[in-house]
């Protein structure tokens, strides 16, 4: 008999609780991250919650969290995630104690460094950001300008992935910011595991806006909900924005109006964000050939498919099939 294969390492994950942390943002590495596991149930991170000192830390709402962890964790560390944090020095002033300055800056030069929310001015003000497109929650975007005029910043959209720095606006986003690294580092459907684990939606692109401004529709009205569900079952064909329209019962204008307003995307976008995910989940879960993956999700040609994945993720169809499921 061959020998068992061995448990992989878990991932190491540090998150760092600062001074006026939100309480459910700091909960959140653990909820997304922590109980990932692969297909043997073995967990695929271990998260780790540290202050630099080790003591307890003051949270935005109305507790105090103590901590197991103190600064040293960060050595070990593979990710480090900053949550967001309720005003104090680093939102309003874009200043932060020198020592968690210094801590933060080694650790990126080995860790991947992600921020939720507000937690992105942290890493601002460490210098982490500067030159890197990023963003942050909208409300606070002209002070993230004024504090941090080096950084590219972005305030539209839901999460900013730059390699080895990612950042993200408000509490949903750090939700989707989180399961994206899931999807990144281990594929669509530990990422989708995840998301039914938490109830969660599985999947928001990161370029989607942060405003979306009829979540929902009006009395007697469906919106374009019954039109989006039609589109995801016919996503293999050659659909147009006049075939959408008309699908909804209403003129191109008012379609894309409306879809806008409940999804944030132009419907374009938003279809072929849906060919996307229905082409990476294919490449990973089916033998199928990259002809006929680019066929079922609608692309046509491989040639389509390959510049759209190219775009969206930086890899073609074969290397993106071979890091998930050539090991």
């Amino acid at each position: 008999m061959s020998a068992p294969t061995p448990a992989p390492r878990p991932h190491e994950v540090v998150v760092v609780a600062v001074d006026r942390v939100v309480g459910f943002e700091l909960g959140l590495p653990y909820r997304l991250l922590g109980l990932a596991e692969d297909e043997h149930g073995r967990p695929l991170y271990r998260v780790r919650v540290a202050t630099l000192d080790g003591r307890p830390v003051r949270t935005a709402d109305g507790f105090s969290v103590l901590p197991e962890h103190d600064g040293s964790v960060l050595a070990e560390a593979d990710t480090v995630v900053v949550p967001g944090i309720m005003g104090g020095p680093a939102v309003v002033e874009g200043l932060i104690p020198d020592g968690l300055r210094d801590a933060l800056r080694e650790a990126a030069g080995r860790a991947r460094m992600v921020s939720v929310c507000t937690g992105s001015s942290v890493l601002a003000a460490a210098g982490l950001l500067d030159g890197r497109p990023a963003t942050t929650h909208w409300r606070d975007a002209e002070a993230f300008r004024r504090n941090f005029p080096a950084v590219r910043l972005d305030p539209d959209v839901l999460f900013v992935d730059d390699g080895d720095v990612l950042t993200s606006a408000g509490v949903a986003a750090g939700i989707d910011l989180l399961l994206h690294l899931v999807r990144r580092d281990h594929g669509s459907e530990v990422a989708n595991r995840v998301a039914r684990r938490n109830v969660v939606a599985p999947w928001r692109e990161g370029g989607q806006s942060q405003f979306v401004e009829r979540t929902l529709p009006e009395p007697g009205d469906a919106g374009t909900a019954p039109t989006r569900a039609w589109a995801l079952e016919h996503l293999a064909e050659p659909l147009t924005l006049a075939d959408l329209a008309r699908h909804a019962r209403m003129s191109v204008r008012t379609f894309t109006r409306r879809f806008r307003e409940e999804t944030g995307l132009s419907p374009l976008r938003w279809l072929a964000a849906q060919r996307i995910a229905l082409a990476r989940r294919l490449l990973e879960s089916t033998d199928a050939s990259v002809d006929r993956v680019a066929a079922d999700a609608g692309f046509g040609t491989t040639a389509s498919l390959r510049q759209h994945l190219r775009a969206a993720i930086g890899v073609a169809p074969g290397a993106y099939r071979r890091t998930y499921r050539g090991a």
